[in-house]
């Protein structure tokens, strides 16, 4: 049975007399908080096909929240559906309800802004995800987007609200869970055994300290410790499979930057092979561009962390 605590989150939303009051279960545990104002954020209001979905976007205040759930045996739905009927309730229009396969999978996934582990965990298999707008979607007042994802002992619950008249807030809780993380720049593993581990543990590891020629997908000839442990860690686990994922900084056009991480998390991937005889079946390269972000954009050690390349571990074939 899932007990449900009212009064949890508070949205307060631009153009209402009253706030958005959503209720969680009494198990959840804010992990991560982050406004931006302004800010823009780019809400799906499709699946992911044909490379890409389509979108509504937004100009405002944006709060971006996670949430982790000790709750075994739910489904994501379960979470989600009294989310979304809260949502309706208080005026939203449900423009995109889609479950993993559905939603795009793997793309849909790498295509959307989520906070990143260990404040929030996606299985790219069991998912849930929505999206509401009050007002038109041409012109939307507010926008709020959840997503839900279940491992076998929890459940995670991202969600973001953009409100265009600069009033959205991060949900407040009445105590600091003792799990309660600020959102910072991945510290990147180092050793063979702590690569390992972060795969194993959160899906995902920084490669530190690769060298990219300015405004390029050059990579440097030196030899790049992350990359001899991620080998290692390869070799000695011939079932892993993995997808490197470029990102970058917010400076310069969405198209062009996605097209230059993706470039980059190639040349990774062909110094993998090339270098240290990984078999090219069990790398995959994607680029997000500035759409995943772990530091701000605002400052030069932010940007620096958003230049990044992370290897994904993929689920066994």
């Amino acid at each position: 049975m899932i007990i449900w605590r009212a009064g949890l989150i508070w949205l307060l939303l631009a153009g209402t007399a009253q706030a958005l009051d959503l209720s969680l279960p009494a198990a959840a545990r804010q992990t991560v908080t982050r406004d931006t104002d302004p800010d823009s954020y780019l809400a799906p209001t499709s699946a992911f096909e044909d490379g890409g979905f389509a979108s509504v976007k937004i100009e405002g205040a944006v709060a971006r929240s996670a949430w982790r759930l000790e709750a075994p045996g739910l489904t994501p739905l379960q979470i989600m559906r009294p989310l979304r009927t809260q949502l309706e309730d208080a005026g939203y229009r449900i423009v995109l309800d889609c479950s993993a396969e559905v939603c795009g999978g793997f793309d849909f996934r790498f295509a959307i802004e989520t906070l990143p582990a260990p404040n929030m965990y996606v299985d790219l298999r069991q998912y849930q995800f929505v999206t509401a707008v009050k007002g038109s979607l041409q012109s939307p007042d507010a926008v709020a987007t959840l997503l839900v994802s279940t491992t076998d002992t929890s459940a995670y619950l991202q969600i973001v609200e953009a409100d265009a008249q600069g009033q959205a807030s991060s949900p407040s809780v009445p105590e600091v869970a003792e799990d309660t993380q600020t959102l910072a720049p991945d510290t990147p593993a180092q050793s063979q055994s702590e690569m390992a581990a972060a795969l194993q543990n959160t899906g995902h590891v920084v490669l530190a300290a690769l060298d990219f020629g300015t405004g390029t997908a050059a990579l440097g000839q030196g030899e790049f410790d992350a990359l001899a442990n991620l080998a290692a860690v390869l070799k000695d686990q011939p079932d892993l499979r993995i997808v490197l994922v470029g990102h970058t900084d917010s400076v310069g056009g969405l198209q062009n930057n996605i097209a230059l991480s993706r470039s980059r998390a190639a040349a990774v991937r062909r110094r993998l092979i090339t270098a240290y005889g990984i078999a090219g079946d069990r790398i995959e390269a994607q680029g997000m561009g500035y759409l995943s972000p772990i530091a701000s954009n605002q400052t030069k050690a932010g940007r620096d962390a958003n230049r990044r390349v992370e290897a994904v571990l993929l689920p066994a074939p």
